[in-house]
Order: structure tokens, then C-alpha cells, then sequence
């Protein structure tokens, strides 16, 4: 999903927190004014998007550092628990093996034991012998187990330690690059909106480099109403937002608005939440979209004043003349049903 952007510019790479290292240009505002550019905007366009792309690489290769660092720590879980369960089988086997270990130093050696046969009966004699060979096999198990319980936990002691030291040094690695990621960023921002002022760039100009066409997609993919405002644009007006298309389309009819009435176009309403839906169906039932299906829920409609809310007024007959040009259109049934001269919308009228 593509980083949003911010009327700042920059702000595009304040969003990426978690970086490792940057290969950004270094010395960005001396290499672009260097530069013999027709359009010293579309320049700037082309460093930051060349920054932004560094800065989504780096993205990358620190979440697969991330990612390696979680498997291992996952291994180093799994392992502490079988060492922890060698542990626990090595203290369940220490009291047998104490005592077979003390009954070898009192007990004589098997040759004396088998002396003592010859004082026995014969059929007493073989159920000795057989009970002598049952203890015997018995022993060489539990310390056959016990030694491949040693074996087994000084691995996994091992294992778990050099994990332990590896992980602890990434950590404090990862620690170092987003730190230095952070600065980075900061510097690559400040630079650029460093630029940014230094341009004489006219303010629709500052608008359309903070609103990418690339943002429309991801405002799709959110229900009516219910869209994050890092994807929408803000408009002219302050505090009115609209989905990137239709705001790259506002600023231009904005401008050519501006140029013929010496003013703003006049907006009392745009990009609607849910919420706000809600509450406009609610005074104004039947009248209103049901929440949910209202085109400023989408970001592509607003509701204008300033004159043109009077059908046939000098506003509204511009408005209705020019307005297509920028994709921009006042919709049929606002003519009749109901009669909303204030509402114009962004896209395709069929």
C-alpha cells in the first residue's frame, strides 16, 4: 500500500518509522538548484519521489531483518522449553541414579554374588540369576538415559546461549538503524520543504504535490463514510476534504472560479463521515442519502454556497458552463428531486 502524503510534503517519509539504513541524496537542495529544470516543481516532484522510493526499500530490508530476528526468537522459545523439560526428566532420574550409584559402592561385585548361587538351591539359584539380569538391564537404561539427558542439555544450553547473544545484538542493531532512520527522514522533510518554500509555487501547485493520484485506490478500498482521512485531500477551504481525484479536479476549478469571481468557491460541505451522514438523514429524512450511500461518504461530491446554491444565479450558470472541464457536474436529479442547486459531484454523470 502506497505511504500517504501530507500538505508538507515530507510527511510522506515522517509516516515510515521503522527503517534501517538510507541511501537518500545527500545534499538535496544544492543538487536540484544545480539542475536546469523547466519546471523546478516537477524537479522537486522527482526528488522526493526518488527519496520516498529509498526510504520503501529500506522499509523492506529492515522487515526482513525483523522477521529473521522473530524466527529466532521463536527458536530460542522452543528451545528454552527443552531445556526446561531436559531438566525437569534429569531431576526425576537424579534419586534412582544416586541410589544406584551408592549400592555399587557397598554391594560386591557381580562375580560375589554369583558365589553366593552355590549356597542355593538350583531352581533358586536361576530365579537369582534371572532377577540379577532384569536389575542389571534395568540400571544400564536409566544410566544410558541419564548420560543422553547430559548430552541432550548441554546442546540445548549452548544453542539457547548463542541465540540469547546473537538476538540481544540485532536488537540493539535493529535499535541503532531506526534511529538513524528516524533522523534521516527528518533531515530528508526538512530539506525538501526547505525547497518547497524557496519555489514560487502558486498554492494550487502546493496543493497537487500533496495530493497523489495514488491515494484514490487506497480510499476505495474503504466503505462509504468510513474512509481514513491520511487518504483524503484537504481542499482550499479549510477543513474540507475530498478523495484525490476529485480534490486534484476542485483545485483547478477553484483556481478558474478564483480568476472570474475574485474569490474561493464558497463550501459548506464535502467529504461526509458516516456519522455526519447519520445526522443529516436524521434531519432531514427523505430528503437526505441514506446514510451509507451518499457520494460525499465516497469524497466526491460537495455542497457550494457563495451564490451558486441559487439556481440561475452568475455562480451557478459558471458553474454549470466550466465545471465539466474539471470533472465536475451538477447532477440530473438535483434539477427536480429534490431541487439541490448546492450539490455538484465528481466522475462520470451516467
Amino acid at each position: 500500500m502506497p505511504i500517504p502524503r501530507s500538505a508538507a510534503l515530507g510527511a510522506t517519509f515522517m509516516a515510515v518509522t521503522l527503517l534501517t539504513s538510507v541511501c537518500a541524496p545527500q545534499g538535496l537542495v544544492m543538487a536540484v538548484a544545480a539542475r536546469s529544470a523547466a519546471d523546478p516543481v516537477d524537479e522537486l516532484r522527482r526528488e522526493a519521489d526518488k527519496a520516498r522510493d529509498d526510504l520503501e526499500k529500506a522499509t523492506g530490508r529492515w522487515e526482513e531483518r525483523r522477521k529473521e530476528l522473530a524466527e529466532s526468537q521463536a527458536k530460542l522459545r522452543s528451545t528454552l522449553k527443552e531445556l526446561a523439560k531436559a531438566e525437569a526428566e534429569l531431576d526425576r532420574i537424579r534419586a534412582p541414579l544416586a541410589q544406584l550409584a551408592n549400592a555399587a559402592y557397598q554391594q560386591p561385585d557381580v562375580a560375589g554374588s554369583l558365589a553366593l548361587f552355590g549356597q542355593a538351591g538350583p531352581d533358586e539359584a536361576l530365579r537369582m540369576a534371572a532377577d540379577l539380569t532384569h536389575i542389571a538391564s534395568a540400571q544400564e537404561a536409566l544410566i544410558r538415559r541419564a548420560d543422553e539427558l547430559q548430552k541432550r542439555h548441554a546442546q540445548l544450553a549452548t544453542t539457547a546461549q548463542e541465540l540469547q547473544s546473537r538476538n540481544a545484538v540485532e536488537q540493539t542493531r535493529l535499535r541503532r538503524q531506526i534511529q538513524a532512520l528516524k533522523q534521516r527522514s527528518a533531515e530528508l522533510t526538512a530539506q525538501l520543504t526547505t525547497m518547497l518554500d524557496q519555489l514560487d509555487v502558486s498554492r494550487e501547485r502546493r496543493l497537487l504535490l500533496s495530493c497523489t493520484k495514488d491515494l484514490v485506490s487506497d480510499a476505495r478500498k474503504y466503505p462509504n463514510g468510513l474512509i481514513p482521512s491520511k487518504y483524503l485531500c484537504a481542499l482550499p477551504q479549510k477543513g474540507e476534504q475530498l478523495r484525490a481525484d476529485a480534490a486534484r479536479g476542485f483545485y483547478g476549478l477553484n483556481a478558474a472560479y478564483k480568476k472570474q469571481f475574485g474569490r474561493d468557491i464558497c463550501v459548506t460541505d464535502s467529504y461526509r463521515s458516516l456519522a455526519d451522514q447519520q445526522r443529516v438523514y436524521y434531519q432531514r429524512p427523505g430528503f437526505a442519502a441514506i446514510p451509507g450511500r451518499s457520494n460525499h461518504g465516497l469524497g466526491t461530491a460537495v455542497d457550494l454556497c457563495g451564490g451558486v446554491q441559487t439556481s440561475g444565479s452568475a455562480q451557478f450558470n459558471w458553474m454549470e458552463a466550466n465545471s465539466r472541464k474539471y470533472g465536475w457536474f451538477h447532477p440530473r436529479w438535483a434539477y427536480s428531486n429534490p431541487f439541490e442547486p448546492w450539490h455538484w459531484e465528481h466522475g462520470s454523470e451516467d
